[in-house]
């Protein structure tokens, strides 16, 4: 195996998509930043919609996660909403205007084409890039953000009943295919 030939691809795949992105974004007035925030926000769950988690997910600096969240509120994409229980805690939810953002936006439309011409759809690809995912992030000791119903917490306790084991807390079905800034993946061989 190549290893300066994969990273070299994936950097360049990498570029591409993100030049996509930066076209995307731009007819909307949004950086690539500003529509990787939506996405996040998109696909996590309500333990992992704080400014907070963004920071950590995105690797960013507070302060550019503060004026990313102050655009995106200005635009109407998102709104802020304070925990019920604890008012110091801030959730971050996307407006119908974010989410109709992000469906024009993410993934370009040169991803869709691209990934449609290969075998199988991509799945491969997609099985490869999930493990080698998990490898960066082991390898680094990063929290995985992964879908609650592959994390070790997750407890199936009926037809279409889930908990989490963590916090004790139901489960629906949407938020069992969420991201989570908890998540643990469970061990390999269990």
């Amino acid at each position: 195996m190549a290893v300066d030939r994969l990273y070299s691809l994936l950097e360049r795949l990498g570029n591409l998509l993100r030049t996509e992105e930066r076209a995307a974004g731009l007819r909307h007035g949004l950086q690539p930043v500003h529509l990787q925030a939506l996405r996040y926000l998109q696909s996590c769950n309500r333990y992992s919609n704080t400014p907070a988690a963004l920071t950590e997910y995105l690797g960013l600096t507070k302060g550019t996660v503060s004026q990313t969240l102050l655009l995106l509120e200005e635009k109407g994409l998102l709104r802020k909403e304070a925990d019920t229980e604890d008012r110091r805690v801030v959730h971050l939810h996307l407006t119908d205007a974010g989410r109709t953002v992000l469906k024009e936006a993410i993934p370009p439309a040169l991803f869709k084409q691209a990934l449609a011409g290969l075998p199988g759809g991509g799945e491969a690809l997609e099985e490869a890039l999930t493990g080698l995912l998990r490898g960066v992030q082991a390898a680094n000791a990063q929290r995985s953000f992964g879908a609650c119903s592959t994390c070790k917490h997750f407890r199936r306790e009926g037809p279409g009943r889930f908990r989490c084991g963590m916090t004790q807390e139901p489960l629906s079905r949407e938020d069992s295919v969420l991201l989570c800034r908890e998540h643990e993946a469970v061990p390999p061989g269990h």
